[in-house]
């Protein structure tokens, strides 16, 4: 049966160009720039979306199927759903961030972390991976690799919910209460 999943996956279509690179380009522009919160929520979304569209067919709904899968609860079935995913389009960013987050999300942090930095290599603007990176290290207590990351994030979408909230209790951690 999944052998037959993977036929029909195929046969929707070929590949669709990488997301525009000027296209995302305005978008982090955009984000960097927005004025307020709400502002650039709607541009994340334009960025996910963008980068949704870049991908084949096939690999979108391998995607939604492995996040339907976590949300369910199914941490192996995300798994094996996203290898797929990543067999059929390895230099999809988006692909290597949705199995590290499953990864994490099944305690698996060194895979989950491998993952993510493969998705930075691809996409060195993932703020969602870089998130999950610090809250990977806020996990394992390595307040200097939170923060690290953090600011990353900061760097990319200043309006960040609780942004700021976070980046205080991450100097403190680093460099005590005074911070």
């Amino acid at each position: 049966m999944r052998f037959f999943f993977l036929l029909l996956l195929l046969a929707a279509g070929p590949a669709r160009p990488d997301a525009p690179k000027a296209e995302l380009d305005r978008l982090f522009a955009a984000l960097k720039a927005a004025p307020n919160e709400a502002t650039a929520a709607a541009l994340e979304e334009k960025i996910r979306q963008t980068r949704q569209q870049a991908g084949s067919p096939a690999v979108r709904l391998l995607l939604e199927a492995g996040a339907h899968d976590l949300e369910t609860g199914d941490a192996a079935g995300a798994l094996e759903t996203l290898d797929d995913a990543l067999v059929l389009a390895p230099d999809d960013a988006d692909a290597w961030f949705h199995r590290g987050l499953a990864k994490f999300r099944a305690g698996d942090y060194p895979g989950a972390i491998r993952d993510l930095e493969a998705t930075l290599q691809r996409d060195s603007r993932h703020v969602e991976a870089l998130q999950t990176l610090s809250h990977i290290a806020e996990s394992r207590e390595d307040w200097k690799g939170a923060l690290a990351a953090w600011q990353k994030v900061l760097e990319l979408d200043p309006h960040t919910p609780q942004a700021q909230d976070r980046l205080q209790m991450l100097r403190r951690k680093v460099f005590g209460e005074a911070a």
